[in-house]
């Protein structure tokens, strides 16, 4: 299993440490918030902040789009360094025209589902996404409890995806820590967002590991 660390529960006045904390983790990639105030009821940060991270680690940048119409900003996220983009189905952008804008600018294109979405709203996108992310709590603020009832959603995506012998990758999000990690796993997600149980470990890279070795 793949873990994405999420920075919305770091000391942002320690901004460039954090990094390096998720960097020297071994986490695979790193997970980067973008909330708009309007999507959902929380602020959080835009490309400039992007653009800067950029500078500070090779990581591969997994940027999850909480706005209502990420169409506007896709060009100035993928300017600043984003690998890969998520937006929301729920958004009001034409989903599959941003999916379009996004391989055309030579960058991962990704869906997020909220909890009340049903699984199969993504399927007709799955030709063309690299990850799909299910979230497993409501998004816009970190630290939420995982909503196991979000299983059967995770399972029904993955049989899809394997029964098309697709290469998308499918991801969780929310109150994901060393147990619920395990939980995604067996229903079929192969990366994890970790955020408040990666900054509170005593032992990160620990942690990092045993999500990584999750295998069914």
């Amino acid at each position: 299993m793949k873990i994405s660390p999420s920075i919305l529960t770091c000391d942002f006045s320690r901004l460039a440490d954090e990094i390096k904390f998720v960097e020297q983790s071994g986490a695979d990639m790193l997970h980067l918030d973008v909330m708009d105030g309007v999507f959902v009821p929380n602020l959080s940060f835009g490309p400039p902040v992007i653009k800067r991270l950029r500078g500070l680690t090779n990581m591969c940048f997994d940027v999850h789009l909480m706005m209502q119409y990420p169409d506007r900003l896709i060009g100035a996220f993928a300017d600043a360094g984003a690998d890969i983009i998520n937006i929301h189905l729920e958004c009001s952008s034409p989903v599959e025209k941003t999916i379009d804008h996004i391989i055309g600018l030579g960058k991962t294109p990704a869906i997020t589902i909220k909890p009340a979405t049903p699984a199969e709203a993504v399927f007709p996108y799955l030709d063309k996404v690299g990850m799909v992310l299910v979230m497993t709590v409501e998004p816009g603020f970190g630290g939420q409890a995982f909503m196991a009832d979000m299983m059967p959603k995770v399972a029904a995506i993955r049989k899809e995806i394997d029964r098309r012998s697709l290469k998308v990758m499918l991801q969780v999000d929310g109150g994901i820590n060393e147990d619920t990690a395990v939980t995604a796993a067996k229903a079929g997600a192969d990366v994890a967002v970790v955020g408040s149980a990666l900054f509170n470990s005593p032992n990160p890279k620990e942690l990092v590991k045993k999500i990584q070795d999750i295998t069914f």
